[in-house]
């Protein structure tokens, strides 16, 4: 009978709210994902990221960003940080940071994020107005391994639901992040497996190369 597999560990960095993090504990508690999250890591205090880590039992630290003076000092100091718990994975959620290149170069292969917008469409932030200013039928999210540029990094998994006559930015907002709810542990679940990997670029699920947008769920409301 061979050994259970150790779970893998992962840091998870924040800056707000934390919803996408709590996605990942309530996966982790159920028993859907084999993951220990290791550490939550916030670039400001007093988000509600922090205490839903705590609640948890997750050590919930914060690395201000303004004590340091500039983006390449809090960098390495954050590599430290994250290295301190030898993390198999690192997963931005909410994190709002730039981040340097030297940084998602250490990571590279091994850390995720998650943009609200069907990428490589509407980079950056707003993504939500941008959509309905461009009167775009469909919308959503996807997660993608980070490198770097800037929500830039090959897609793992892309959400996309169809944008609805009466939609306004905070009502595709909350459809769209019923939707990162989904496949974001979904895609930390298949990093934990094993099964999703990144080389040279390019995103493989179980050793197939992905297209570009990466394995593809329409959401309940997609056309």
């Amino acid at each position: 009978m061979s050994a259970a597999k150790t779970p893998a560990r992962v840091v998870v960095l924040i800056s707000g709210s934390g919803s996408n993090l709590q996605a990942l504990i309530d996966g982790k508690q159920q028993g859907e994902l084999p993951i220990e999250i290791a550490a939550v890591i916030s670039n400001r205090p007093d988000v509600q990221g922090l205490v839903r880590a705590e609640t948890a039992g997750i050590p919930a630290l914060v690395l201000d960003h303004k004590q340091y003076s500039d983006r390449l000092e809090f960098d390495t100091a954050l590599i430290s940080l994250i290295d301190s718990y030898q993390p198999d994975l690192v997963v931005l959620a909410g994190f709002m940071r730039i981040l340097t290149a030297d940084f998602t170069q250490h990571y590279a292969g091994r850390m995720l994020n998650i943009h609200p917008s069907l990428l490589p469409k509407y980079q950056g932030l707003h993504t939500h107005q941008r959509v309905l200013e461009a009167g775009d039928k469909e919308h959503g999210v996807t997660v993608h391994f980070v490198t770097a540029e800037l929500d830039g990094g090959p897609a793992a998994i892309q959400a996309k639901i169809a944008v609805l006559q009466n939609d306004d930015a905070q009502s595709l907002a909350k459809r769209v992040q019923q939707q990162e709810h989904i496949i974001y542990p979904l895609a930390v679940k298949w990093f934990a497996e094993g099964r999703l990997t990144m080389h040279e670029g390019r995103v493989f699920l179980d050793d197939e190369l992905l297209p570009a947008s990466g394995h593809l769920i329409v959401g309940e409301e997609a056309l």
